[in-house]
């Protein structure tokens, strides 16, 4: 579950990285003048902040979803865990309350066993 949540981190910040180094390189190679490059690269800059915010608005919401669902699975999780803990109280005092009557019955059907028990 650890690699998955690392995995969106890691494919985030490679978009990012690829997507700067795309741009940065394509704008050196491509035919214009020095200062329509610097411009372009002006502009790339500045969309980089609202780049990045974009990025972290996506990543907050993957976290958060991914934590809500965490959680259900959580409750669901100890919700079952108190259902079989009560099913396994209540098996148990059946199985007492059966063993007691097992064992008051034997003692019932059978005097001459609990006269020798007892000497």
């Amino acid at each position: 579950m650890s690699q998955q949540q690392g995995g969106g981190g890691a494919f985030l910040g490679g978009l990012l990285l690829g997507g700067a180094i795309g741009t940065v390189v394509g704008l050196l190679i491509a035919p214009r003048s020095g200062k329509e490059t610097r411009q372009l690269l002006r502009k790339s800059a500045d969309a980089l902040p609202e780049l990045l915010e974009d990025i972290t608005a996506s990543f907050e919401q993957h976290r958060d979803r991914l934590s809500e669902t965490t959680q259900e699975r959580w409750q669901a999780t100890l919700e079952r865990l108190k259902e079989a803990i009560a099913v396994g109280i209540e098996v148990t005092q059946q199985q007492r309350q059966t063993l007691r009557r097992e064992a008051n019955g034997m003692a019932l059907s059978d005097p001459d066993e609990e006269d020798a028990v007892n000497q």
